[in-house]
């Protein structure tokens, strides 16, 4: 028991990372019905942005001051390549039975990686992400974080607080709001739902790329396979905490993050269930995790139910 602190402060560190891809999924879905599984490869290339704003710093750049730089560089190029899609490859598909925009959706994802696989340089092997230096640092006894787990930790809660305001309060977040409740109406009502829809999507990548940020920090490297299994995984998050529902989508990846943690550290402990608990297996148990919500509340833990429109 006294690994539950350091395993429970594991979880809360990955879930925060897969909460902050969650959001794209979970926004997209709640405006325009799209489940997007390339935002997964957008998630990817807001990494390589970061790396490439890196490397275009004079060498022995602090990495403090180019922190900053390197998450602006994340945040244009996944925002540029989300909103490329949205224009050139969903928005000809808007009134197009749902199968197509999916399978649309499944095909970028493999096109993304796959150019980035052949036109990156030296991307067909994971390329060195800078580290943040000094640590680790011990909070009681029990707990023992790295400087980039702070990073994350900070960047999470930071990027709700300012997604949550800018959707109360200003005047495009309530032209979101509407659209999403009703996109027909909101459009009579003088709203430009397919700026609204691109705002989706930049917001979305905008947070996928700090979350890309903070992977490379954290294990040191970026590859261009790096976004599938965490696209899935923030997906599951999405679903978990009830998809269309933005903070439920952080909550659903805090809770997933936990799970997969705690599962990893204690089902090894159980006689016969080794195995079952190697890291290995520590994507199966998320997606279980999923199929247990499913099954008790399909909603999500905050989604509404709500009757299928006519």
């Amino acid at each position: 028991m006294h690994e539950l602190p350091q395993q429970l402060a594991n979880g809360l560190i990955l879930g925060s990372m897969y909460g902050l891809i969650a959001i794209g999924y979970t926004m997209v879905y709640g405006i325009v019905q799209l489940i997007n599984f390339a935002h997964g490869e957008i998630f990817m290339t807001g990494g390589f942005g970061a790396l490439t704003t890196w490397l275009a710093l004079p060498s022995g750049t602090s990495i403090w001051l180019a922190l900053p730089l390197m998450l602006i560089g994340g945040i244009l190029t996944a925002v540029l390549i989300a909103m490329a899609a949205e224009r050139f490859a969903y928005r000809p598909l808007r009134n197009a039975p749902r199968l197509a925009p999916l399978i649309t959706a499944i095909g970028l994802s493999i096109a993304l990686q796959q150019a980035v696989w052949a036109w990156y340089p030296h991307a067909k092997d994971a390329r060195t992400f800078p580290q943040i230096s000094g640590g680790p640092f011990n909070i009681t006894s029990y707990i023992s974080i790295q400087p980039a787990d702070i990073f994350l930790l900070l960047a999470a809660p930071l990027s709700m607080v300012i997604l949550g305001t800018f959707v109360r309060k200003t005047r495009t977040g309530r032209a979101m709001q509407a659209t999403a409740q009703d996109p027909d109406t909101a459009k009579l009502m003088g709203i430009n739902t397919d700026r609204i829809i691109v705002v989706a999507f930049a917001l979305g990548a905008a947070f996928a790329a700090v979350a890309a940020v903070s992977h490379g920090l954290r294990y040191g490297q970026v590859d261009y396979t790096m976004g599938f299994l965490a696209g899935l995984k923030a997906f599951t998050a999405a679903v978990l905490g009830g998809i269309g529902n933005i903070y439920g989508a952080m909550l659903g990846g805090l809770v997933l993050g936990v799970a997969e943690a705690l599962a990893t550290a204690y089902i090894a402990d159980i006689p016969g269930m080794h195995q079952l608990g190697s890291q290995s297996w520590a994507d199966v148990w998320a997606f279980v995790l999923l199929i247990v919500v499913l099954l008790v509340r399909p909603q999500g833990l905050l989604g509404e139910r709500v009757a299928d429109r006519a």
